[in-house]
């Protein structure tokens, strides 16, 4: 998380939204006591996200070493921010529940595919179902602009140094977007296979998307991503003849560390798999609006 990879000021704090740009005005949104009230330590979560890169250790409790805190406080500062994170992500899901909206959350390395993926999604599934996106980038509105041009209301999170999305940027994000009542939501998280897999949002399912251009131990090496995530997405199948890549063993190191997760094989240039991916997608929203 991001005590481990010191990843720059609070992304809670130096988030931007891109208000207005998304093509709706600001809806009813949360519950009206939705409040984001930033309780936790500021200055000791900045000084963890400013120096824990440089002064990473492993022989503390934390993982890190930061001046001037002990590794029990490091581990207090985690938990206070998790938890209040949890809290928050919490109205998430009671609102997404309540409305009847069907939220993922897309987490990848950067350059895997995640907005191709969402682009053709959008285009093929725009007479089966109402999609709104949420895009986390650390800079640009590149991502929400293609969204937009595919069909798809969408609004940006530039997070700054923030490397990662948290529950309560989506909660704003939400209240500005005004997704409708039954309508699925698709979240794309910053770039980022570590610190995103600590930070549940309010989604119904994390999908995880890898290339095959990654390497088929990814999954080891990122083991708390993967066992976070609800279903793998392998993408760019369609470079596979070109590729030393083990799809077997691939899927092999994932139900190591995630003996639950599903797998699915695509190409979002081509359009292989990318129907079995939409059976998932409406089969998994029928089941969520039972529940």
């Amino acid at each position: 998380m991001c005590t481990v990879c010191g990843c720059g000021a609070s992304p809670v704090e130096s988030c931007n939204h891109e208000a207005g740009s998304h093509g709706h005005s600001k809806g009813e949104g949360l519950d009206r006591d939705h409040h984001h009230h930033h309780g936790h330590d500021r200055h000791a979560h900045d000084h963890l996200h400013r120096d824990g890169a440089r002064n990473h250790r492993s022989d503390g409790l934390g993982g890190v070493h930061v001046p001037g805190m002990s590794q029990e406080r490091i581990i207090q500062v985690e938990r206070e921010i998790l938890s209040k994170n949890d809290a928050y992500a919490a109205e998430n899901r009671r609102f997404f529940v309540n409305q009847g909206i069907f939220a993922l959350n897309f987490v990848s390395s950067p350059g895997s595919g995640k907005t191709c993926l969402l682009v053709r999604a959008i285009g093929e599934l725009k007479d089966r179902m109402t999609i709104n996106v949420i895009e986390g980038d650390q800079q640009t509105s590149n991502d929400a602009a293609r969204i937009r041009e595919a069909g798809a209301r969408a609004i940006q999170i530039n997070t700054g140094k923030g490397c990662h999305l948290d529950a309560h940027m989506v909660g704003h994000a939400v209240e500005d977007l005004a997704p409708e009542p039954g309508s699925a939501l698709f979240i794309e998280n910053v770039g980022n296979l570590v610190c995103p897999a600590a930070f549940d949002l309010g989604e119904a399912y994390k999908i995880v998307v890898l290339s095959v251009t990654e390497g088929e131990d990814k999954p080891l090496k990122y083991p708390d991503m993967f066992a976070a995530a609800d279903l793998m997405i392998l993408n760019k199948a369609d470079l596979l003849p070109h590729l030393d890549f083990n799809i077997e063993l691939c899927i092999t190191n994932a139900l190591c560390v995630n003996p639950r997760l599903h797998s699915l094989i695509v190409s979002a240039h081509s359009g292989e798999g990318m129907e079995a991916f939409y059976g998932w997608l409406e089969a998994s929203a029928a089941r969520s609006k039972v529940v």
